[in-house]
């Protein structure tokens, strides 16, 4: 009986041994990888690559730990890396132009274009059928800060197809990126331009 407790203790210290020496080579293969703290504008299906680089490993096979955080709009997504709290942030290039602009010595740099198209979607509170941009006239769009990139595209989209941003219908900047559908759900406005994490609240 002495004996079989002994063989089981013994195999019990040894499976035991064998799962730290794993837990410890695991950790160590960790601590080899670069942290990079990276910062989005939004949660938005047009960064699908990256979430699904993540979900499988591809960025630790590469050398690189993510540490990826949801910094609401470029403004704060440029606050985040001047104060090297993040090391890369995804915006809009508008928030490069505007800090250089500015005169800042430590300015930002843009290196990369991750998205061809603008990841906005206009809603609408009340449907209607055959919609066109000639039914924004008159009304109100809560269209993000002014001078954001999904504002200025947007007034872009609008004089692409006739419609005076300024003179046709009321483009409402005063609401903050992250507080747009919350707004828009609270009464404010006849429209929203909203990223798609937000739209299909």
């Amino acid at each position: 009986m002495k004996k079989v407790l002994y063989s089981l203790l013994g195999l019990f210290l040894v499976i035991v041994l064998v799962s730290l020496f794993f837990l410890d080579l695991n950790k160590d293969k960790k601590n080899d990888l670069e942290k990079v703290r990276l910062a989005e504008v939004a949660h938005t299906i047009f960064y699908a690559p990256q979430y699904v680089a993540l979900h499988q490993g591809y960025f630790e096979e590469e050398g690189l730990d993510i540490e990826l955080t949801l910094a609401s709009g470029a403004d704060k997504v440029t606050a985040a890396v001047l104060s090297g709290d993040v090391d890369i942030g995804f915006c809009g290039s508008e928030a490069t132009i505007y800090v250089y602009n500015g005169g800042e010595k430590d300015y930002l740099k843009t290196f990369a274009q991750l998205t061809k198209r603008d990841g906005t979607f206009l809603v609408s509170r009340e449907e209607i059928d055959n919609f066109t941009l000639e039914d924004l006239k008159g009304k109100t769009v809560i269209g993000g800060r002014q001078g954001g990139m999904p504002e200025m595209t947007f007034e872009w989209a609008l004089r692409q197809n006739g419609i005076d941003p300024k003179n046709d219908l009321n483009i409402d900047t005063s609401v903050a990126f992250a507080a747009m559908s919350g707004a828009f759900i609270g009464g404010q406005g006849d429209f929203v331009t909203l990223f798609d994490d937000s739209a299909r609240e």
